[in-house]
């Protein structure tokens, strides 16, 4: 199922890189890898990366970067074959630029493109609380075909420690990028 797949991840300034971090790890450790994984970095996310996790990530294969302010990139068209963008953690000053059409940097521009060409975008906002604000760009970006994933963990697996906790949200969105994992199901792992 994952074969051939093409993915984008990308990372903004909001606080939670743990996230980011573990999606990757568990992308780069899936038994059949996605083709491609491209990933892109807000400027803030790589400060905020390097404050929250004390270091800088490191890339290995299929995964490659690509600089956010040039648009010299296949999914910054909708020509290229990427299926599924990922932006994980979602600063709200990205979803709002998302949800209102400003395609600033090569982040926002593929976002438009995934929505524009009916392919699956995954926001994962880490805000908390919302405001009527981020509840409405998130409801444009809803009724748009973007599927909005909170970084809300869940507890009945009864998680141990924190990695596992956050890994209940980044099983979640793998689930929803539609990548095979093993992971605790509600009533089925009984």
């Amino acid at each position: 199922m994952n074969r051939n797949r093409k993915i984008i991840v990308a990372i903004t300034g909001a606080s939670g890189s743990v996230y980011a971090k573990k999606l990757l790890d568990k992308l780069l450790d899936l038994k059949i890898l996605p083709e491609e994984i491209a990933v892109i970095f807000s400027d803030n996310a790589k400060e905020i990366w390097k404050y929250e996790t004390g270091g800088k990530y490191s890339l290995r294969k299929p995964a490659k970067e690509y600089d956010n302010r040039s648009f010299f990139a296949p999914f910054a068209s909708g020509s290229s074959t990427f299926d599924t963008m990922i932006i994980c953690p979602a600063s709200m000053g990205v979803i709002g630029r998302i949800a209102n059409g400003t395609s600033e940097d090569l982040i926002t521009r593929a976002a438009d493109v995934m929505l524009k060409e009916r392919r699956k975008l995954i926001l994962v906002p880490r805000e908390t609380p919302y405001n009527l604000i981020h509840i409405q760009n998130m409801e444009k970006l809803t009724l748009a075909g973007a599927i909005i994933c909170p970084a809300s963990p869940s507890f009945y697996s009864k998680p141990k420690t924190i990695d596992e906790l956050v890994m209940t949200v980044v099983e979640r969105i793998l689930d929803l990028a539609g990548f095979e994992s093993e992971t605790y199901r509600w009533m089925e792992n009984d």
